[in-house]
């Protein structure tokens, strides 16, 4: 079943006089419970397309819907409600708060609900303790590995349990062993919690790791077959 659904979308950007069309009649489905990898050159539109699918971005054209509810005809105070609980973004530089804890960082989507504080506190522990990272609670970002505070970026994500989780190059910072822990936890909550995963990535190891892999080249979707890449 498709929980994301774009339909004949267009994206255009404009810079100065120039129009750069990074889309044109894109229509693509992507089921519940997939892990899915975009790869494809700079400029091809990845992260576009994750942020059309995360409402941070509209299209020119056409409609975006996720679970059933058309993010492209939302306001923006009916995004910032429909995001928070339907969408975990982590991003490749962390983006984590360096005066609060990893607790507290990864507590900071729930401060928008209406959880109780002891809700707020079982969600965080539980959230930690998926991503191995239990004992780093009380741990400034400074006081982590590159790939401890991506996990951390990972349990913000998955606290508020969303209905899709989107990456953009969640491994581009990390070194081999680091990027193979996150790769493999990214593996888990797909197979174990059955979450619907899309991440960006340049690296075809990473990709690998994923269920399907579509390449963008000149804003079409090309999806390469999992037989090759198991193959190598």
């Amino acid at each position: 079943m498709a929980l994301v659904e774009i339909r004949d979308v267009d994206k255009s950007f404009q810079r100065d006089t120039q129009r750069i069309d990074v889309f044109t009649g894109l229509t693509l489905d992507i089921d519940a419970g997939s892990f899915t990898a975009l790869m494809g050159p700079s400029g091809s539109g990845k992260s576009t397309l994750l942020n059309l699918i995360a409402g941070l971005d509209k299209p020119t054209r056409g409609t975006v819907r996720v679970g059933g509810a058309e993010v492209s005809a939302m306001s923006p105070g009916q995004l910032a409600a429909w995001r928070s609980s339907n969408i975990g973004f982590v991003f490749q530089s962390f983006n984590l708060l360096p005066v609060l804890t990893a607790y507290q960082n990864v507590e900071l989507p729930l401060l928008l609900t209406r959880l109780s504080g002891r809700e707020r506190n079982e969600r965080v522990k539980i959230a930690l303790d998926v991503v191995g990272l239990a004992d780093r609670a009380d741990h400034y970002p400074r006081q982590l590995s590159g790939g401890q505070e991506q996990r951390t970026a990972i349990a913000r994500a998955i606290v508020a349990d969303p209905t899709v989780m989107l990456l953009d190059e969640p491994t581009g910072q990390l070194d081999a062993k680091s990027s193979q822990e996150v790769l493999t936890l990214l593996q888990r909550l797909n197979n174990e919690f059955n979450k619907t995963i899309i991440i960006v990535t340049h690296d075809a190891h990473a990709a690998e790791r994923a269920k399907t892999i579509l390449h963008l080249e000149k804003g079409d979707l090309i999806e390469k077959p999992r037989v090759a890449a198991a193959a190598r």
